[in-house]
């Protein structure tokens, strides 16, 4: 077995690999190749030895995906193996005859250039080379054959890199210039060595070329790689891989090259789970299991599936998912590390913008953020699932916890941070990461915020939030549980003590219906019922705070509170009933937290509006309600709900669950009258920086913008920690 030393992306879908293969990199020489299988099924494939090391028993590779089995090369890591790995073969390349040498690689063809070049360095002599490409970002080892080149040119189709035009341009642009070549090596796309080979021809000049074609055994026992040369079958593996360009029949080796095109395709299809461009799907819990217990519902990327996926990225050059991040994380560049086999340095990359990258992951709508912006969204495949592979690789880096954070200089300052949830523990993070004292104020017994007390289990699993928490502090942030900042510690108080204050405090104050019956027994506000749920844990036999065990629970509402709310109200009853005054093209919750409510059972009663709560002794007996139609679209962009005259019903129940929203506390207003608010409590801040109307205080999150998305109230604490670390002249 021939494990994988090093692997490195190098331009889109081209990978480097390091092989650990002594016996073959004790004789190989500029211009040889190899033959590797990648399992025992694989087939036999040659490659151009790039480079090697014989001290170290290494042999480098380029690889690019193109087929069935480059595809499967580029979703193996470092520290996998090889089936095979033969080598070396063919013939070296001879240019040690000649003294003034044009090498021209396009595209993979650098990994045959290099050697040479390389190889010519160390006899004493140096060439000058072009390189050619589509575009900048198909454009590698520039450094590399700079170093071991006399003039080194770029060639791109469109411009972005080097000059425009064709490699045949420079070539032309060259020798009108009066330069003089005895020979010239190129190595690329069959086209351009036929285009090259006819222009040295016009101006008398040899060109050699290198033949990679098709091979089985690579030793001269198939046959399946000869070439015409000079009208007689040459092979290339025994013969060559190089001849003079100007004796070969370029059409035929063309001709020849597309034999399996069609099974390639086919194959290669089948490798990317039946479509090259198919986005893979999130695994999931089968509903007849999940609807019984609490656990994650999406079990998250495999290894291989990851890879695959990774694969799909086009690291465009101007990549518009960044700008759909609302907090920048550097989706190429994390895919990229990913693709090269290092989940551990893509969860560094994340991590340098995004503090709670497993949460993340799993929370975030990514599909109205990041993955909206995806090139590959509406004709390619659907877009990169770049929620779920930062989910995998921020799982991974939880796991190993191998990567503990770098010893933190402290610089004097400290701020006060209220608040546990997102936007806090990301302020927190980011502070503490430059060198700021940093002590959270959590109301709670648990830190977390709405990640704890409002996020099922089944979708974000509270360990990986314990486990994410343990990260922040880590960075030397100090919780302190059970303070209620207005109620235990005041903001002036803390002023006294602190250099700056952020407030995080979320938007936990629930809205309700405000109709008849709402004070009965048996209604909930989502709040209560998620949070006796998910923090008190009262769905299991030892836990001590109680929960009504309905028959027929109702939920009133069709957001992501409200989805959770019914799902969890399943679980706990065998069964629940959402209704909503809309249909369900408009409901705002994620459309996966839709589709999964619905495949397990949660029944939606839509176009239905609740008129009064009904009950009997005090306590909800059923929900009295109209039916709606669609009118005119309001201010949010959805079509106004109006209510059909005559068309009132009852529906069942014992129990109902409100999530109709909710709006900040107002603890902290009520005990800070400088503190100004908007009538519905949010807390009124300068929107780039959170400053607020108190010196030195700063807010974000829900408390300053209403209930809205982890990530926003994220970016939000992000956008603070900035403002604070220039106000105290802290450089970041």
């Amino acid at each position: 077995m021939y494990e994988i030393i090093k692997k490195r992306e190098l331009a889109q879908n081209v990978h480097e690999y390091v092989i650990n293969a002594p016996h073959v990199a004790k004789h190989c020489l500029a211009g040889q190749f190899i033959i590797l299988r990648s399992d025992e099924k694989g087939e036999r494939v040659p490659f151009t030895i790039c480079d090697y090391d014989r001290e170290k028993g290494t042999v480098s590779i380029l690889v690019q995906t193109v087929g069935y089995t480059t595809a499967k090369l580029a979703t193996m890591k470092e520290g996998d193996c090889l089936e095979s790995f033969a080598g070396p073969l063919g013939n070296p390349t001879d240019l040690s005859e000649y003294k003034n040498i044009l090498l021209v690689g396009g595209g993979i063809g650098v990994a045959v250039v290099y050697p040479q070049a390389k190889q010519l360095t160390i006899s004493g002599k140096k060439a000058d080379a072009i390189l050619g490409a589509r575009n900048k970002d198909l454009i590698f080892f520039e450094d590399e054959m700079g170093s071991v080149c006399n003039d080194l040119y770029v060639m791109t189709d469109d411009g972005t890199e080097g000059q425009k035009g064709f490699v045949t341009d420079k070539i032309n642009e060259l020798f009108s210039a009066g330069k003089k070549y005895d020979v010239i090596f190129a190595v690329g796309p069959m086209p351009m060595m036929k285009a090259v080979t006819a222009l040295a021809v016009s101006y008398g000049v040899k060109c050699i070329v290198s033949m990679n074609s098709m091979m089985v055994d690579g030793t001269g026992m198939c046959g399946c790689c000869r070439v015409m040369v000079d009208g007689q079958v040459k092979y290339a593996c025994i013969d060559g891989p190089e001849f003079d360009g100007a004796l070969i029949n370029f059409d035929e080796a063309m001709a020849r090259s597309k034999f399996y095109h069609e099974q390639e395709k086919e194959h290669y299809c089948n490798l990317r789970d039946g479509n090259v461009d198919k986005r893979h799907d999130m695994p999931l819990q089968p509903v007849e299991q999940r609807i019984k217990n609490f656990d994650e519902v999406a079990l998250g990327f495999d290894d291989n599936t990851a890879m695959l996926e990774a694969q799909r990225c086009l690291n465009c050059k101007n990549p518009q998912c960044v700008k759909g991040c609302p907090v920048s994380v550097n989706i190429p560049q994390f895919i990229s590390a990913l693709r090269c086999g290092d989940p551990l340095a893509a969860a560094d990359i994340i991590k340098q913008t995004n503090n709670l990258p497993a949460i993340c992951g799993r929370v975030c709508p990514q599909e109205k953020q990041c993955e909206a912006m995806c090139i590959r969204k509406a004709k390619l495949g659907g877009s990169v699932a770049i929620g779920a592979l930062e989910r995998y690789c921020a799982d991974i880096a939880l796991k190993k916890n191998s990567r503990a954070p770098k010893e933190i200089k402290k610089n004097g300052k400290r701020v006060a941070v209220i608040g546990s949830g997102p936007s806090g523990l990301t302020c927190a993070a980011d502070l503490a990461s430059n060198g700021v004292e940093v002590v959270l104020f959590e109301a709670l017994h648990k830190a977390g915020g709405v990640l704890i007390y409002g996020i099922p289990e089944f979708r974000l699993p509270k360990e990986v939030v314990g486990k994410e928490i343990e990260r922040v502090k880590e960075l030397g942030v100090e919780i302190r549980l059970n303070e209620i900042v207005g109620k235990t510690v005041f903001i002036d108080e803390l002023l006294e003590h602190f250099d700056a204050v952020f407030i995080g405090s979320g938007a936990g104050l629930p809205v309700f219906l405000n109709v008849e019956g709402e004070n009965l027994c048996g209604v909930y506000s989502a709040n209560e019922y998620l949070t006796r749920i998910n923090l008190m844990k009262a769905y299991k036999s030892d836990s001590s705070t109680p929960l009504q065990i309905a028959k027929n629970p109702v939920i009133i509402g069709a957001g992501n509170v409200g989805m959770d709310a019914a799902r969890t109200a399943l679980r706990i009853s065998g069964k629940a009933t959402l209704v909503y005054r809309r249909t369900k093209e408009e409901m705002p919750a994620r459309y996966e937290e839709i589709l999964h409510a619905e495949e397990e059972g949660v029944r939606f009663e839509l176009l239905t509006a609740p008129k009064k709560i009904l009950g009997k002794d005090g306590y909800v007996t059923g929900l009295l309600c109209q039916k709606m139609a669609l009118g005119e679209k309001d201010a949010s962009g959805r079509a106004k709900p109006v209510p059909v005259e005559g068309s009132d019903f009852v529906i069942e129940c014992d129990q109902v669950i409100v999530a109709l929203g909710t709006k900040p506390n107002p603890i902290i207003k009520n005990s800070c009258r400088e503190l100004e608010t908007t009538n519905k409590g949010i807390i009124v801040t300068e929107e780039t920086t959170g400053q607020t109307s108190i010196d030195r205080v700063y807010a974000g999150g829900d408390a300053q913008t209403g209930a809205a998305t982890v990530i926003s109230a994220m970016g939000a604490g992000k956008r603070a920690a900035k403002a604070i670390m220039e106000r105290l002249g802290i450089a970041k």
